[in-house]
């Protein structure tokens, strides 16, 4: 799989799952919720997709 797409679907993922632990706690206004939900999983993100981003960072590097 080419690393920019698992990159990217990775990210949505977190993303997604982020937005639906926040709902089942409470936080219900959209607007909220998609802003938080961006600031959590870009953190979690940060933290887990670590191996995809150096992926996709060799192969952008190796193209060059």
């Amino acid at each position: 799989m080419h690393p920019a797409f698992a990159y990217t679907a990775s990210r949505i993922g977190v993303l997604a799952v982020t937005a639906g632990v926040l709902y089942l706690l409470g936080l219900r206004d959209p607007f909220l919720l998609l802003v938080a939900s961006f600031l959590v999983s870009g953190v979690a993100s940060y933290v887990l997709l670590s191996k995809q981003r150096d992926a996709l960072s060799a192969r952008i590097t190796k193209n060059r």
